[in-house]
């Protein structure tokens, strides 16, 4: 992985994070728009933690104090709850330089937490929202999740567009609902940008193959973020990232995130979780036993633990 590509994975602590980087030469304009922004999509939930989080209490990060967060890419259409389409885990730890990013996969078998249903993982968002979705992650894991940040990925294809596109190097020609993509380099439109992240069952690694292609777009829309100087640009991602993010990640804690924990990553750890594939009731379901969920809990605790003591 490049130094650029860290960088780029590194921002996605905070999506309003690439703003406040992209318009850091805007002046005190701009720090006032992302300060509007940011206390716009800031969302608490008062939700008791699987393991052990105080729902009155926001985790303020120090520094060297590792913490987790939940990226969920949600797929909220007219008329419609929506699901979390993605799911990713952010494990940071400052003192080790590094980032532990986990991709969930949605078609996940699980016990949705509050809904008394063994059912896909990213049903969970649809049942419950926020608080459910975050829940039911931290009993699959067993582990405690600080924050989360919600993106609605309609509103995300916007910013793509004001971007002026995304390039991606597809790996192999495929069509999606009416869609062609050829293989080799792209440069797409945000509706275009969706359609290509959400195909999944003509990919040889299914899933996976999907999850890969998200992060590629993610990380593309993030590199062309750190060039925007045009104002109108800059106000027009401002009031899509508005409308379309929420997360309970303070202002300043956002702010402390750039200052204090963004120049010591230095690395970005991905990892997948194995399993299988099966049906039940005729409904396709990706099968995690517990050996492998105490393999990926055992691996997160471990990268969260500091030298003086771990948080958790």
């Amino acid at each position: 992985m490049s130094l650029t590509q860290k960088r780029i994975l590194i921002s996605v602590l905070s999506v309003l994070l690439i703003v406040g980087i992209a318009v850091v030469g805007l002046g005190i304009y701009a720090y006032n728009s992302i300060k509007g922004t940011a206390n716009k999509v800031y969302e608490p939930t008062k939700r008791p933690s699987y393991v052990s989080k105080d729902p009155d209490v926001e985790t303020v990060p120090s520094d060297n104090l590792p913490f987790t967060m939940l990226v969920m890419g949600v797929d909220e259409r007219r008329n419609d709850v929506g699901r979390a389409d993605t799911m990713m885990l952010l494990a940071v730890n400052p003192e080790k330089n590094d980032v532990l990013m986990l991709s969930i996969p949605r078609d996940t078998r699980t016990t949705i937490v509050g809904h008394g249903t063994e059912d896909k993982i990213n049903h969970s968002y649809a049942f419950g929202g926020v608080t459910m979705a975050v829940q039911t992650v931290e009993s699959f894991i067993d582990y405690p999740v600080d924050y989360y940040v919600k993106v609605n990925m309609e509103g995300f294809a916007k910013v793509v567009d004001l971007l002026g596109g995304v390039k991606v190097d597809n790996k192999f020609a495929f069509t999606y609902e009416g869609h062609s993509f050829d293989k080799g380099e792209l440069l797409l439109s945000g509706e275009q940008a969706l359609l290509y992240s959400r195909m999944r069952y003509d990919d040889p690694r299914g899933d996976f193959g999907r999850q890969s292609r998200q992060r590629d777009i993610i990380q593309q829309v993030m590199k062309n973020a750190l060039t925007v100087s045009s104002l109108t640009k800059a106000n027009g991602m401002l009031e899509e990232i508005g409308g379309n993010v929420k997360t309970d990640v303070s202002f300043e804690t956002m702010k402390d995130l750039l200052v204090n924990y963004r120049p010591k990553i230095e690395k970005i750890s991905q990892k997948e979780i194995s399993g299988r594939g099966t049906r039940i009731g005729g409904i396709y379901y990706y099968i995690v036993d517990q050996a492998e969920r105490g393999r990926i809990h055992d691996m997160i605790k471990e990268h969260q633990k500091q030298t003086q003591g771990a948080l958790h």
